[in-house]
């Protein structure tokens, strides 16, 4: 591909501390809300997850979810949040230096991309050949087929502006205006009423595009328990929400799945809530989950 270097949307520091868990154990960094969607038996099951990202490079971090340190890779980080959320989900890893065709499997997909694709300012959509990888992902959201979950980035711009070095995230612009894609931001905690989230220093937010606004979300980052910052874990929160989603609405497409958890989220649970900043505000998943049919 000319002119785009891919890199991930988060990094770790050491955190030293250790529990034991298992599946389906509810930790801190988690909303609350997942708990209510687990003991309702919305586990994920039924839907497929591809994480695409960085399973093959010899770069590692430190960080812990809750249940001991570990030192992975990006995307083994990203691939083991959503396992944790969605437990019940059937998970696949993606290399993301393949650049082959994302697979689809039968019944609801989605897709977390928790990197960007950067290139200079001056250089346009139609200048990029997309790898066969980047291209079906794109095809994906457009066509409403599978749910393509893609972090903001860690900017602090909009998702679709031009970063301090001159460079903007391509594969952000290329998603815009799709069916079925989600933009995820990161907020500084899981907000509540009386305890408002901010956001995160790093996290780009919506900026004044609509279409970008009608299609961004946001979740707490809780780096301060995990080490694990960026708002590539603020999509896999999203991506696992969309599986929870699907095991209760099963017949539901990619759009109407995406578009309910779009319709869904929270302005009060969101400290000066902006939908140029916050898009449609904080993810929910019990409200999501709340109606007894989706459209």
């Amino acid at each position: 591909m000319n002119y785009v270097a891919r890199l991930a949307c988060g990094f770790g520091l050491v955190l030293a501390s250790s529990v034991s868990a298992s599946a389906q154990t509810y930790f801190n960094w988690m909303s609350p809300e997942i708990t209510g969607a687990w003991s309702q038996g919305y586990k994920g099951q039924g839907v497929n997850i591809t994480v695409v990202d960085d399973f093959s490079s010899r770069s590692r971090f430190y960080g812990n979810f809750g249940d001991g340190t570990r030192y992975m890779r990006h995307g083994e980080w990203t691939y083991k949040e959503i396992g944790m959320l969605a437990p019940s989900a059937t998970l696949r890893q993606d290399d993301f230096s393949t650049n082959a065709q994302v697979k689809l499997y039968s019944g609801l997909n989605v897709l977390n991309m928790s990197y960007g694709m950067y290139a200079a300012a001056n250089v346009s959509l139609t200048q990029l050949r997309w790898s066969a990888q980047e291209s079906s992902i794109i095809s994906y959201a457009k066509n409403g087929t599978a749910i393509a979950v893609k972090a903001a980035g860690n900017d602090s711009v909009a998702v679709t502006g031009v970063n301090a070095d001159g460079k903007k995230d391509v594969l952000n612009l290329a998603l815009v205006g799709t069916a079925s894609a989600i933009f995820v931001g990161a907020l500084d905690r899981n907000g509540t009423t009386t305890n408002k989230a901010l956001i995160a220093s790093y996290s780009n937010f919506a900026g004044t595009d609509a279409a970008v606004q009608n299609k961004f979300l946001m979740v707490g980052v809780r780096g301060d328990l995990t080490s694990l910052y960026g708002t590539s874990f603020a999509a896999p929160v999203v991506s696992a929400y969309a599986a929870v989603l699907g095991s209760k609405f099963t017949s539901a497409t990619a759009t109407q799945i995406t578009n309910q958890l779009l319709n869904t989220a929270r302005q009060d649970t969101v400290a000066n809530y902006n939908i140029a900043i916050h898009g449609r505000g904080e993810a929910s998943i019990a409200r999501a989950l709340a109606p007894t049919s989706i459209r």
